[in-house]
């Protein structure tokens, strides 16, 4: 009867939002078990998380309350809705997703639980310039543009320094473009440059660069603070100096103790201040910054205003040599007074009297004149021509005016306190590395992203103005120096030739006080930006959990301040105040910074070069090349300011790097060296592709092909530690197992499988790979194994197969049947093979043999398999003491004596150490024992033939009367064995007649006397000869290597016919009998060892 449908009018309700897209509904995520009631709900549900059912036919009242009704459209797709959202559903999450405020915000205190709330849900709202641009230029303007810059001008001149800026800001502007394109591919949270390397170029460089940067961060801080001092203690406050130097010629020491004590005073200070709150560091920020800018204008205007009316800052000069203005008030030798000529201070310090007609005065101060410059002649005056060539200076050396009239004759070396002498010796790569730290902070916009209103737009834009303008700043202000200063002004570091003033003080205007409080200012706030930057950053290396000890470092407060982070940053920054000069320090963060951009450069051009489908940037202005380009200029630059320095970060480098790769949590972040890896795999596999390995390089590439039990467990898992002393972690290991079942079924229990295996081979150490197949049959299992497993080149040619213990005790023939078949299968495919038989006597990896022989019988030559085993297996620790002996049988007609020399001659040209035997075997006649044996084997198969036979007859009887109605396939109890039978079209005949009854009444007389002809049988002349020589041969390896470590042996083939089978394997067990440890070999047919270098 035909069903009977009714059709009901539905009216249309109007749609909203994503229901005009073709046949998709509104949706919205919802955890299980929140109600809606949202019309355009995308999956109906009762409120439990439980997916209503209702009438298929709506009428329309039913479709105005059965949400359902709306999910008609995709009933296709039913069954995947559960686990797969609806495209709509995708994009409405995508729409409300929110970036949370990150940096230095999201610490600070949380007044209450309803305030954080509302904060974390409001976006923010910082554009370009308050978020990216401002920040990045006060992260770059810091303490070497005001306290080093005129002396990097000075020393290397203006053409130089133009150089030293030129390869700075070029490094820094690629790695911007750089940085730009891999932050705008996706979303950068908290974490910035190491977020951006780790997830680019995955954990081991991402922890390795994390910390280079954390450390460059730490550093810088420690630079700053060393600055701030610096200013402190030499230009506002000399009198606060708490050591005080009893040799007046040599004060370095106690420079740099006061250097020491006030540093650490500063950074305890800072460090109090970064853990009572940062909201105290944000709010002063902007001062700072209002200071680094008022203090690069008054620069500016300081130059303009030295065209009309220069400073005076008069320079007083003895010959040639600049002399410390400190140390006297008037630059003469003589004053008048009265009419009456006066020594001077100067003349009392050079001659150590005030006697004017002493003859006691230093050579060169009686030899030459004192004379005055102008510290600052002004941009109107020529002195460019002069500040345009290096002046580079060794540690020691006095600062010389060149073309200054002077008598060049050597002074005394008690007055050398007296002169501006060089404190450090210069070059122009020393010059490098103290200029670098002048222009990082590039990553200021990035560290933000979480703060900005649209942070793929503002990054590269805000980021790379920040650098353009800084870039044009030094130009400029290099230019401004070099113009406007003299020379032995501009290479006097600490400003001893004009009163102790800063020499950029010198010249900015109003006053020298606005750029020495200003720069002070600044300073400090860089010095804080430091200490409040780097502990979040090791909190967030340490969140990640790359680096286990590290682990500690992510606890914080309950406000979320790094605590123990801010404790390791603090001690790391006192090493760096501990060195206590600025210009040794200064090289060290330059190193880690380097590092750091050289690894973002490394990242963009790899995800370039790969064209990985995520790698999608907005910020389209990047090429390779260019990251290339930068990556070079990094490096070059690490090397050229400090190769010792640069060898010692990277050697830091690569030590966290192997530390992360061997003990640090396995984290997959689609990264680009994972693209790099299957890049370069792919280019290998099609390079093996080309043909097939030369002689000279083949290693046994194995399959090993394991067993597993009832509950998933390895059954010998010592074929797994034979693979692992065979390999010694060389070459290609498979190792494979197959399931008898359908795949659809079976697939969990495959994974299983496929986990056991893994862990199995975790712990025997083997390294390689896991392939499970599911199949019908064992059987064909291991042939889609030994068919399909590798991929191009990288192919295994070597099985490793398991004996069949119990083979003889069982009488289902698959135990045995498989086992041959496999041998047949690596015959057909031209693969190797190997049975270890008593496996489980085999040594684990943990035995060592100090003694003992591996006893190869040669027996068929296989292209020298035998040779090749025990050379690979002695390779390991286990067998590595054991000798080597080989065994070779002569027939009567051979000449022993001269066979024993030809394999001794041709284990001397494959250089392979051995002992050598010719075992000779007589012609013998075939013993009865022989006869004996071979009639039991084959009256042992006939009977279990007459045995199977009888109970597949019992089995058809039973299936007949249980399918009695319906067509059935029949199939013979064993279905591993070749000769199925398909009955499936024919219809069995279910009435039992009379002929029947009778053909079943023969069947059992047949078996009777089936059984009786077993004691008359007559074994086969074949079978007989082979085990003859199967006898004879056990009894020659017996009587030789019954105390050998292992004994390796020619396998027999299989034969050709498959009757045979059974007494092929009772041939094997014959041929090892007595034998403790046995490998079986056998050829794959090609030669796999040779004589040629």
């Amino acid at each position: 009867k035909m069903p009977h449908f009714t059709v009901v009018p539905v009216e249309d309700k109007p749609k909203v939002d994503y229901d005009n897209l073709e046949g998709f509904s509104f949706v919205d995520y919802r955890e299980p078990g929140q109600s809606s009631r949202d019309p355009y709900d995308s999956v109906s549900s009762d409120g439990h998380g439980n997916h209503k059912e209702s009438s298929p036919f709506l009428s329309k009242v039913e479709a105005g309350n059965g949400n359902d009704y709306y999910d008609r459209n995709l009933a296709l797709f039913e069954e995947e809705l559960d686990i797969r959202p609806k495209v709509s559903s995708l994009l409405s999450k995508l729409v409300n997703y929110t970036n949370l405020t990150q940096g230095a915000k999201e610490h600070e205190e949380a007044e209450s639980a309803e305030e954080s709330r509302r904060k974390m849900s409001k976006s923010p709202r910082m554009g370009t310039l308050m978020g990216v641009y401002l920040p990045c230029l006060q992260n770059i303007f810091g303490v070497i543009l005001f306290l080093r810059l005129t002396w990097i001008v000075g020393t290397a001149g203006v053409l130089q320094s133009l150089l030293i800026v030129l390869i700075c800001c070029c490094c820094t502007l690629l790695t911007a473009i750089s940085m730009s394109a891999i932050a705008t591919n996706g979303v950068v949270p908290a974490g910035g440059s190491y977020f951006m390397i780790s997830r680019s170029l995955g954990p081991e460089f991402g922890g390795a660069v994390g910390l280079c940067f954390y450390l460059g961060t730490t550093f810088a801080g420690a630079m700053y603070i060393l600055g701030a001092v610096e200013i402190l203690l030499v230009y506002i406050a000399p009198a606060a100096t708490i050591f005080r130097s009893p040799d007046i010629h040599d004060g370095s020491s106690a420079t740099l103790n006061n250097m020491r004590v006030y540093g650490t005073i500063f950074l305890t200070f800072m460090a109090v201040v970064v853990f009572v709150g940062v909201k105290y560091v944000n709010k002063f920020a902007s001062l700072f910054l209002a200071c680094v800018i008022i203090s690069i204008v008054s620069i500016y205007a300081g130059s303009i205003k030295s065209i009309f009316a220069p400073p005076t800052f008069p320079v007083c000069m003895l010959g040639n040599r600049t002399l410390s203005s400190e140390k006297f008030d008037l630059c003469a030798k003589t004053k008048v007074l009265g009419n009456v000529t006066l020594a001077t201070k100067l003349w009392e310090l050079f001659c150590h009297s005030s006697n004017l007609t002493t003859d006691t005065c230093d050579e060169y101060f009686f030899r030459n004149n004192v004379s005055e410059i102008s510290g600052i002649p002004g941009a109107a005056s020529n002195v460019i021509k002069d500040n345009l060539w290096s002046s580079y200076l060794g540690k020691g050396e006095i600062l010389e005016k060149a073309n200054h009239r002077s008598v060049d004759v050597l002074g005394s070396k008690t007055n050398l306190h007296l002169y501006v002498i060089a404190d450090i010796t210069t070059a122009f790569t020393v010059l490098v590395g103290i200029f670098f730290p002048s222009v990082t902070g590039i990553m200021a916009g990035s560290n933000r992203s979480g703060d900005l209103k649209d942070a793929q737009k503002s990054i590269p834009v805000g980021t790379i103005l920040a650098i353009i303008t800084t870039s044009l700043v030094y130009f400029s202000t290099v230019i401004l120096f070099g113009t406007c200063i003299e020379g032995v002004v501009l290479r006097d570091k600490y400003g001893d030739a004009v009163n102790k003033n800063l020499v950029v003080g010198t010249l900015c205007w109003p006053s020298p006080w606005v750029i020495v409080i200003g720069s002070f200012f600044s300073t400090c706030g860089a010095g804080l930006q430091s200490l409040t930057g780097a502990p979040r950053l090791l909190q967030a290396i340490a969140k990640d959990n790359i680096i286990p000890f590290l682990r500690v470092f992510g606890h914080s407060k309950a406000n979320g301040e790094p605590t123990w982070a801010l404790l390791l940053t603090a001690l790391i920054a006192e090493l760096g105040i501990l060195i206590a000069s600025l210009d040794m320090v200064a090289p060290i963060l330059s190193m880690f910074f380097l590092m750091c951009y050289l690894f973002v450069n490394l990242a963009c051009a790899v995800q370039t070069l790969l064209r990985t489908p995520n790698w999608r940037p907005r910020f389209k202005f990047y090429h390779w090349a260019l990251s290339f380009l930068g990556m070079s200029i990094c490096l070059a630059l690490m090397f050229i300011s400090s190769w010792y320095y640069a060898l010692v970060a990277m050697l830091i480098a690569g030590m966290i790097y192997k530390y992360i790769e061997y003990q640090g949590a396995e984290k997959e972040w689609g990264d680009g060296i994972r693209g790099l890896s299957l890049s370069a795999a792919r280019y290998a596999l099609l390079r093996l592709e080309e043909g097939p390995p030369h002689t000279k390089n083949w290693r046994p590439q194995l399959l090993v092909l394991l067993k597993l039990d009832e509950d998933l467990h390895v059954k010998y898992p010592r074929l797994l530690t034979f693979a692992s002393q065979l390999k010694a972690g060389k070459g290609l290991t498979i190792v494979g197992t197959a399931l008898q079942g359908n795949f659809l079924d079976s697939f969990g229990e495959a994974q299983a499988a496929e986990q056991t295996v893994k862990h199995m081979m975790d712990i025997e150490k083997v390294k390689g790979f896991c392939q499970v197949v599911v199949a019908n049959k064992i059987r064909e299992g291991i042939s889609h194994l030994i068919q399909s497993c590798g991929l191009g080149g990288m192919k295994h040619n070597t099985v490793v197969l398991g004996w069949p213990y119990g083979w003889r005790q069982s009488e289902d023939p698959r135990a045995w049947k498989t086992f041959i078949d496999t041998v047949r299968c690596t015959t057909a495919a031209h693969l190797a093979l190997m049975v270890p038989k008593n496996v489980s006597f085999y040594p684990s990896n943990h035995e060592r043999y100090s003694e003992g022989n591996i006893d190869v019988w040669w027996i068929v030559h296989d292209g020298g398999m035998l040779m090749l085993l025990p050379f690979l297996l002695k390779q390991h620790k286990v067998w590595k003491k054991c000798k080597m002996r080989i065994f070779t049988v002569a027939q009567m007609d051979d000449n022993s004596i001269q066979m024993k020399k030809d394999l001794g001659t041709f284990l001397y040209q494959l250089r392979l150490e051995a002992e050598v035997e010719v075992v000779e075997m007589h012609n013998s006649d075939i013993s009865a024992y022989t006869y004996e044996r071979t009639l039991m084997m084959e009256q042992r198969s006939q009977m279990l033939r007459q045995m199977r036979l009888t109970k597949t007859e019992r089995e058809r009887e039973a299936q007949i009367v249980k399918d009695r109605n319906s067509i059935i396939r029949l199939e013979s109890l064993y279905s591993d064995e070749d000769d199925e039978r398909d009955v499936g079209s024919e219809k069995i005949q279910m009435t039992w007649t009379k002929e029947k009854i009778d053909s079943e009444k023969q069947n059992r007389s047949n078996a009777a006397e089936n059984f009786k002809q077993l004691i008359t049988i007559k074994p086969d002349q074949s079978n007989v000869r082979r085990m003859h020589t199967a006898v004879k041969l056990n009894e020659v390896i017996v009587n030789r290597s019954h105390d050998a470590r292992l004994v390796l042996l020619n396998m027999p083939g299989p034969p050709k016919n498959a009757d045979g089978d059974e007494n092929y394997m009772e041939f094997l067990e014959v041929l090892t009998e007595g034998l403790e440890r046995v490998l079986l070999v056998r050829g794959g047919g090609r030669e796999v060892i040779t004589i040629y270098s």
